[in-house]
């Protein structure tokens, strides 16, 4: 059971609407998404509901999110790839749920999304993503790179790309963490 209870939009003050809006408004609610954000009584799904409670920094939250998924250089598989890294290592369920889905979407096969769940090298062809693949895991498991894997890394991606998918590793790690403390629920379906 949520350790929160789900706001609805009738219960929101002026700072929480404007976040609400936001999010349900924002690039997420256009973007690959094979879910909606609100459940059916408008409250919103995942990490934004606890979001609501602090809407300051839900609202630093949320911006970032929306840079990571939307606004870097990032492709969307690499991007998918990192996402579910981040949920394997943490055991997120409502990240792995919507990031499976996404990753779907935007052409992760089974096989690859099935290794990313066992948190196991995934069977990745193309280059940019097995390096991006095995920074995440770097940075998840070790949350560092040596200088070899770091100048490899920076080789193959470039410094705009490892500034971004360490901010993506970051952000998807702190809502895991919340996502876990507030025992947020998989969706009603």
């Amino acid at each position: 059971m949520s350790r929160l209870r789900r706001l609805v939009p009738a219960d929101l003050d002026e700072a929480q609407r404007l976040l609400y809006d936001r999010i349900v408004g924002g690039p997420r609610a256009n973007g690959p998404r094979p879910a909606p954000l609100t459940e059916p009584d408008g409250s919103l799904r995942g990490p934004f509901n606890a979001m609501l409670y602090a809407p300051a920094v839900g609202e630093a939250l949320q911006s970032l999110g929306a840079a990571v998924r939307f606004g870097t250089a990032l492709s969307d598989r690499v991007r998918e790839i990192a996402i579910l890294a981040v949920a394997a290592h943490w055991d997120s369920a409502f990240e792995r749920y919507a990031h499976e889905a996404i990753g779907r979407v935007v052409g992760l096969s089974e096989d690859i999304i099935a290794a990313l769940r066992a948190g196991t090298e995934p069977p990745l062809t193309d280059l940019t993503e097995q390096v991006a693949y095995r920074v995440a895991r770097a940075l998840l498991a070790h949350r560092d790179l040596d200088d070899a894997d770091f100048d490899h890394a920076r080789s193959e991606l470039g410094e705009a790309a490892l500034v971004e998918l360490s901010t993506l590793v970051g952000h998807y790690s702190t809502l895991a963490l919340q996502l876990r403390l507030f025992r947020v629920e998989l969706p009603r379906v």
